[in-house]
């Protein structure tokens, strides 16, 4: 079992960034970062694997997004940079323990955190 905590979520400005890290009580195969705006459904943001490195983004955050870890800490980052008022959403970190094809999908995660609000102002 693996537990993982986020934290770094906040209020800010449009145009402005944060930074989320979520720490892994354990090494899996891949980590990714989803969010779920009220009364939305969760969306995929993106995805890392710990041995290479190898990133996904959803369209909707490329270029403005990087998703990073640090291995000797078992941490994953989210940078937001730009934000934007519709990036305003609870973001979740999440685990998988086996590969997948669909890296963009809830059910493919096997542990969670709990998440984090993010608000970004207009």
């Amino acid at each position: 079992q693996v537990q993982l905590a986020e934290s770094g979520g906040g209020l800010v400005q449009a145009g402005g960034s944060l930074r989320l890290s979520c720490a892994a009580s354990g090494r899996t195969f891949r980590m990714a970062w989803f969010r779920q705006a009220s009364g939305k459904e969760r969306e995929f943001v993106a995805t890392i694997r710990w041995n290479d490195g190898t990133t996904y983004y959803v369209d909707s955050v490329k270029g403005r997004f990087t998703i990073s870890r640090d291995n000797a800490k078992n941490t994953v980052y989210l940078q937001m940079n730009s934000l934007k008022p519709e990036d305003t959403a609870v973001y979740y970190c999440a685990a998988a323990e086996k590969w997948s094809l669909m890296v963009g999908s809830a059910n493919r995660y096997d542990y969670w955190g709990q998440g984090t609000q993010v608000t970004v102002s207009s």
